[in-house]
């Protein structure tokens, strides 16, 4: 008969080589796995740089045919065109310059200044962008922030003779005429309430001459109260107008049927 004897536990035979084996092959796997992972996030991160080079190729495409098409004054097209840029490359602040010059073009100057703060916003350190900004601020009027906005401009970049010569010299000159213009309204405003005041004259009721002429018009509606006129029709159709003195009242005779007054 068979001796029976009690099973020995899995591993109790395994040698020391054996184990060691074990836990290198376990650590390869390891580094394989963690260069795998490695491996992923460098191939996430290129495939993401490289949409990026395609966005900005792409935006630069659409940019310069923007360019061409407003060179050609197709600005309606010009500003699809950089849209569509502005889709890929939204913080490109030479876009937004663009469309504001286009726009000024156009004379739609509130989209205009719109668009040159976000170019400003996005870089402000454009020197362009700020007199962009500036001749969109003068196309609404706003004399004082279109000179804040041009000073901008020519404290990034002095040596500019455009904004010195052209932009900023208009837009003071214009703010002379705008004072000018304001003093001017403000003296004939106050001629014009001089020349009310001077125009009621200042009437003495008690003089000499004010109570004659009272006195005369006091006798004349008194001469003309005396005598009282009547209208008298006849029953013939015959109109006559008879003035009755107080003293001596005339009396209609009986062929009369209508009196009025």
């Amino acid at each position: 008969m068979a001796s029976f004897g009690w099973k020995r536990k899995i591993g109790e035979k395994v040698s020391k080589a054996t184990s060691q084996q074990f836990e290198a092959e376990a650590a390869d796997d390891k580094d394989v796995a963690d260069d795998d992972d490695a491996n992923w996030v460098h191939a996430a991160k290129r495939r993401k740089e490289i949409l990026l080079e395609d966005c900005v190729k792409k935006s630069k495409e659409l940019k310069d045919e923007g360019a061409n098409l407003a060179e050609n004054r197709r600005y309606r097209e010009a500003l699809r065109k950089w849209d569509e840029a502005l889709q890929l490359t939204p913080e490109d602040a030479t876009l937004y310059e663009m469309k504001s010059q286009v726009l000024m073009s156009l004379h739609e100057m509130f989209p205009a200044v719109h668009a040159a703060e976000m170019a400003v916003q996005r870089n402000p350190r454009s020197w362009d962008a700020w007199q962009t900004l500036g001749r969109a601020q003068l196309g609404l009027g706003e004399i004082a922030l279109a000179i804040r906005s041009f000073q901008v401009s020519l404290h990034i970049f002095p040596m500019n003779p455009e904004v010195w010569k052209e932009d900023l010299s208009w837009a003071r000159k214009l703010q002379e005429q705008q004072k000018a213009t304001k003093t001017e309204s403000v003296q004939a405003l106050a001629r014009g309430k001089e020349l009310a005041q001077e125009s009621i004259p200042d009437y003495d009721f008690e003089s000499d001459e004010i109570v004659a002429v009272c006195a005369a018009i006091a006798e004349k509606e008194k001469a003309l109260s005396t005598a009282k006129t009547v209208v008298i029709v006849s029953a013939s159709g015959t109109v006559e107008t008879v003035t009755e003195q107080d003293n001596c009242p005339a009396t209609p005779d009986e062929t009369l049927f209508i009196r009025a007054r």
